[in-house]
């Protein structure tokens, strides 16, 4: 199965009840991709959830770590020196906002063929990845 891309945000409304059209659609999501064991992300949603998580969210240390290590088995992209450079052609390309370019960059490398995120406009095709917002 191709590994579908998960974006920050998506993680985000996962960990917030409080969102009564959000939560119960990431919820859906993240549980499909577990079952089909396709989910992809990149050490900087990790990174971003962990930021996140804990300062807005109000998350303990603890259980944004329980978070992240939920996802041990999910397809990770480690940027690397590369990885920027080509991010930096998306990002003037696209004129993506700079984190976004990052996130769609993992995504491609890691052959994704969805990148599930609210950033960017639905249905937008890069190359052979084609963005999804769960929301829309």
């Amino acid at each position: 199965m191709t590994p579908e891309f998960v974006d920050t945000n998506i993680f985000i409304y996962a960990e917030t009840p409080g969102d009564a059209e959000k939560h119960p659609k990431a919820i859906r999501l993240l549980e499909r991709l577990v079952e089909e064991r396709s989910g992809a992300l990149s050490t900087q949603v990790l990174t971003e959830f962990y930021s996140t998580g804990t300062a807005k969210l109000h998350m303990s240390s603890q259980e944004a770590e329980y978070v992240i290590r939920r996802l041990a088995d999910w397809k990770l992209h480690r940027p690397d020196h590369s990885s920027v450079l080509r991010a930096a052609e998306l990002h003037r390309r696209y004129k993506f906002q700079w984190w976004d370019a990052l996130i769609v960059n993992s995504a491609l490398e890691l052959g994704c063929s969805i990148l599930w995120t609210e950033d960017l406009r639905h249905g937008q095709r890069i190359g052979g990845l084609t963005v999804r917002n769960p929301f829309a």
